[in-house]
């Protein structure tokens, strides 16, 4: 989107603005998974076993364009391209960790056990409260 078709853009509330560049089932997902570093495609499907390529592919270039994650090109053969936050993107690390910790209670507030519905993941291995590092900690990239 341009400058000038961003100038005639017009918000009712603030959150819609955050909601057009996080919104939606997967990108909050895929933003969890690259708080824990550099992810291939291949790895973040694997990860994410129900989103399809083409919509995984997808979701990470609208990210890409909106400035929430790098895609870093390795000229190599075979290709390798990785995925990470953008210094932008960390900024939204507080709205996941929000979204995550109220998703732990409502599962809980729902279905008792937060481990009969959720899949074993590495995000799910401890409370989801503090899994994300926190602000003051580096993001040296893992892997």
């Amino acid at each position: 989107m341009t400058t000038q078709e961003k100038s005639g853009k017009k918000y009712n509330i603030s959150v819609e603005a955050t909601l057009e560049v996080i919104g939606g089932k997967w990108k909050c997902v895929i933003l969890c998974h690259l708080t824990h570093g550099k992810k291939r495609t291949s790895d973040l499907k694997r990860l994410m076993p129900g989103i399809t390529q083409k919509m995984l592919t997808q979701q990470l270039r609208e990210l890409e364009d909106d400035g929430i994650v790098n895609r870093i090109s390795y000229n190599q053969v075979p290709p390798k391209v990785e995925y990470e936050l953008s210094e932008y993107g960390w900024s939204l690390r507080h709205i996941l960790d929000s979204l995550c910790a109220w998703g732990e209670r409502h599962i809980i507030r729902e279905y008792g056990d937060k481990f009969t519905v959720l899949e074993d993941n590495i995000l799910n291995h401890k409370s989801m409260e503090g899994v994300l590092p926190p602000a003051s900690e580096e993001r040296e990239p893992v892997g």
